[in-house]
């Protein structure tokens, strides 16, 4: 299940980057691949309906947020710990 939960958030981060998976690195920031804000969000909202979790995001207050969108390996461990507490 891990590598399925890997594989579908990095797509979704790709899209939103309007880029291959294959291009989207773990050690990348959603500033390296060209991700505002808006991009951010629609990014939570497609991970929130792909896994049917509730992201724990503010995107008011993102640095307040418990959510740890630093890295696109961040992102990738709090959408697989997310899942595994739903189950």
């Amino acid at each position: 299940m891990t590598n399925d939960v890997r594989e579908k958030t990095i797509a979704i981060i790709a899209e939103q980057a309007v880029l291959e998976p294959s291009d989207v690195k773990m050690e990348n920031t959603l500033e390296d691949l060209g991700i505002d804000s808006l991009g951010l969000v629609e990014s939570i909202f497609a991970i929130e309906e792909a896994f049917d979790i509730t992201v724990p995001f503010n995107a008011n207050e993102p640095e307040k947020s418990e959510f740890d969108i630093s890295t696109v390996a961040s992102i990738v461990a709090a959408v697989e710990q997310l899942v595994t507490e739903k189950v």
